[in-house]
């Protein structure tokens, strides 16, 4: 236990030291596309929990993502700037303040995202794959509309002026939060579960495990973090339109967690920084970026149909360890030529 709250430590004070020193030695730009490429991993590695692990086909990631977004941005908005004031006259420094806020506007979107998928997991996680795929895509259209037609958050004009006070240590904590929570969901007893879900539901069934109570916990923990990752976005960028939440961005995220392999955390990690680099890189060919982008996704379908890494983990311990065996041989080696 000892062991594990040193090395929870050393996680989090690494966080920070990167969080804090990285934005002075890198350009904006580079330092937007990795903030983003780590709300990309919170929302593939949480989608990974719904459609890798527990097997079922959900398209409304984005509308989860929306709720968070638009909710947490309200919340700082519309009550957290006067409360940061408030506090700061009775002495709290006003970062100490904006953080505490940001938190509460975090934890307060991913809940209600997290009440929305148990909203839309009760009734209908007891259907399967096209038909759930079809209600989860109705309910992130629905969601979209609804936040579209709401003046107080902008409407069709979209969401300005939201207090830019989440970045990348806040992103980097959220990522690893994320990834240690699945990671330990998946590899618990329960885990077993949500993989037996996946395997074979009428087997798991006649065992006596309630497949839909674990089809909501999964609909539900991940609802949860798709509404962080929403509050993150919109707490960075300072404006959401719905656009940004549209059904390519469900589409975005599934092809994340397939590239990356169903039910692999790791792969969901990997392929997530890949699909939000590519297009990046691919900018210098202006026109043809996208067509590009779409080609290299179908060639390494073809070249991987099981994703980057199957339902197989990135064991980072074996790849340091091979990586140390093979240097350490080579310095011990004798020269050619020589004896």
């Amino acid at each position: 236990m000892g062991a594990r709250l040193l090395r929870l430590a050393v996680l989090v004070a690494v966080i920070f030291l990167v969080g804090r020193s990285l934005p002075a030695v890198v350009n904006p730009y580079l330092l937007q596309i990795i903030t983003l490429c780590g709300i990309s991993i919170i929302l593939a590695v949480s989608l990974n929990l719904i459609n890798g692990f527990t097997g079922q086909f959900s398209l409304g990631h984005a509308g989860f993502m929306a709720v968070g977004a638009y909710l947490s941005a309200a919340f700082t908005y519309y009550l957290a700037r006067d409360w940061v004031a408030a506090l700061a006259a009775r002495g709290l420094p006003a970062a100490v303040g904006e953080a505490i806020l940001v938190l509460a506007a975090l934890l307060l979107g991913g809940g209600v995202a997290a009440v929305a998928g148990l909203v839309v997991g009760l009734p209908s996680l007891r259907l399967r794959g096209d038909y759930l795929a079809i209600v989860t895509l109705g309910f992130g259209e629905i969601i979209r509309v609804i936040f579209l037609n709401i003046e107080a958050v902008g409407a069709a004009r979209g969401f300005s002026d939201i207090p830019a006070w989440s970045g990348l240590t806040w992103v980097l904590l959220w990522t690893a939060l994320t990834i240690a929570v699945v990671w330990n969901v998946v590899h618990s007893t329960h885990g077993r579960a949500f993989i037996s879900v996946r395997e074979d539901e009428i087997a798991a069934e006649a065992l006596g495990i309630d497949t839909t109570r674990y089809k909501v916990v999964a609909f539900v923990v991940g609802a949860f973090f798709a509404g962080v990752a929403g509050g993150l976005f919109a707490h960075y960028l300072g404006y959401v339109h719905t656009n940004s939440f549209s059904f390519i961005k469900s589409i975005e995220i599934v092809i994340m967690v397939v590239l990356g392999g169903m039910g692999s955390i790791t792969g969901s990690v990997l392929a997530a920084i890949i699909l939000t680099l590519m297009p990046e890189v691919l900018r210098p060919v202006k026109d043809y970026r996208m067509v590009l982008y779409s080609f290299l996704l179908i060639v390494l379908m073809i070249s991987r149909p099981q994703g980057l890494l199957g339902t197989r983990e990135l064991d980072l311990g074996a790849i340091r360890a091979r990586l140390g065996a093979r240097f350490g041989a080579g310095r011990g080696a004798a020269p050619r030529g020589t004896g």
